[in-house]
C-alpha cells in the first residue's frame, strides 16, 4: 500500500532502488545506524520502473545479504506512472469525511482510471479563501497500480518484507529540508536529486507541492544547460498550481552533486541560488562504512525516517 502517513523510525530499512544503484539506509533517534550500497546491473531497472522483475530480486537478495540489512524494508519510487496534484477544498476536520472527498475529487484531478491506481493524500496546510472560508490544501497522489506491485513483487522474491511505498521525492524533502537552512514562508525550494533517476521535487518548508523525475542525465556532455531546462519547465509548472510560491533557490543532492561544474553551470543558467545540499541532512553520519558514498543514502534515509514531509 503506497503510504504518506507517520509511521514508526526506529525499525524499518528504507530501501531506494535506484537505476544505477541499491541503496539503504537504517535511521534511528537521528543517526543513521546503516547505510550500503552496491551498483545495479543494468538493464533491471529503467526509468525508475521494473524491466526484470527476477534479475533485480536476485540482486536485492545478494545485497541485503552481502551488507548484513535487516529484511522490513519502506521502498521508494520515482517514476512516469505517478501523478501528484494538489487540490484546494473545503477545511474538513473529520478524517473519513475529508478521505472521502479526496477521492471523489480525485476523480477529476488524477488523469488516470481510479480502479488501476493506488491513491493517497496527505494534508499540506490551511488557507482562508478571498470570502474568508476556510480551506485546506491536499497533496493527492495516485500511482500506477502495476507499476506498484512490480516493485512489492521483486522485494518478496528477494524475501523482504516492504512495509510501505513512498515516493522518492517526499523522502528527499524529508532528508534535507530542516538541514537546507531558514526559508522565508513566502518561497519555494527546489530540490534536485541527481542519482540514476534524476528526480526534482518542489517543497514550502517540509511540505511538498510538485515532484517529477527528470528525464536528463547528469553526466552527458551540456548536462548543466539541459537539466536547467527541465528544471525551468518544472517551476513553470508548478507557478500555475494555486497558492503556488515563488522559488527561492535550487538544493542540489545525490552523486551528481559531487560535480561542482556541473552545479555552478545549473546554477548560472537557472539565475537562481544553487546549492549543494549536505548528503544526510542533520542526521549523523559517523556510524557509515568508510568508503561508502552518502550522496547514495539521502533517499534511502528519508525513506527510513518514515514520516510524513
Amino acid at each position: 500500500m503506497l503510504s504518506l502517513r507517520k509511521n514508526s523510525s526506529g525499525g524499518p530499512v528504507g530501501l531506494d532502488i535506484d537505476g544505477r544503484y541499491l541503496a539503504a539506509a537504517q535511521v534511528e533517534s537521528g543517526r543513521v545506524i546503516r547505510g550500503a550500497s552496491a551498483d545495479l546491473p543494468v538493464g533491471l531497472v529503467a526509468d525508475g520502473e521494473v524491466v526484470n522483475r527476477d534479475g533485480l530480486a536476485e540482486a536485492l537478495k545478494n545485497f541485503v545479504a552481502e551488507a548484513g540489512l535487516p529484511k522490513n524494508v519502506r521502498l521508494g519510487v520515482s517514476n512516469q506512472q505517478i501523478v501528484v496534484r494538489v487540490v484546494e477544498l473545503p477545511r474538513i476536520e473529520d478524517e473519513k469525511q475529508r478521505d472521502a472527498a479526496v477521492r471523489f475529487q480525485a476523480a477529476e484531478a488524477i488523469a488516470m482510471p481510479l480502479d488501476e491506481a493506488v491513491l493517497d493524500h496527505q494534508l499540506a496546510g490551511y488557507t482562508d479563501a478571498p470570502d474568508g472560508s476556510p480551506r485546506m490544501q491536499v497533496v493527492l497522489v495516485a500511482a500506477r497500480r502495476s507499476m506498484i506491485e512490480a516493485v512489492l513483487e521483486a522485494a518478496k522474491a528477494a524475501g523482504l518484507k516492504p512495509e510501505g511505498i513512498d515516493l522518492d521525492a517526499f523522502a528527499l524533502v524529508r532528508t534535507l529540508a530542516a538541514a537546507a537552512g531558514d526559508q522565508p514562508a513566502d518561497t519555494a525550494r527546489v530540490y534536485c536529486h541527481l542519482g540514476g533517476v534524476s528526480n526534482l521535487a518542489i517543497a514550502v518548508g517540509s511540505s511538498c507541492f510538485f515532484t517529477r523525475p527528470l528525464s536528463a542525465v547528469w553526466d552527458d556532455e551540456d548536462a548543466a544547460a539541459t537539466l536547467a531546462d527541465e528544471v525551468r519547465l518544472s517551476i513553470d509548472y508548478y507557478m500555475t498550481q494555486a497558492q503556488a510560491k515563488p522559488v527561492g533557490e535550487v538544493v542540489v543532492s545525490g552523486p551528481g552533486s559531487a560535480d561542482a561544474a556541473l552545479v555552478e553551470g545549473l546554477g548560472v543558467h537557472l539565475g537562481l541560488p544553487t546549492i549543494v545540499a549536505a548528503p544526510l541532512g542533520v542526521l549523523d553520519r559517523s556510524a557509515l562504512p568508510a568508503g561508502e558514498d552518502p550522496h547514495r543514502l539521502t533517499v534511502a534515509a528519508g525513506l527510513a525516517i518514515g514520516a510524513a514531509a
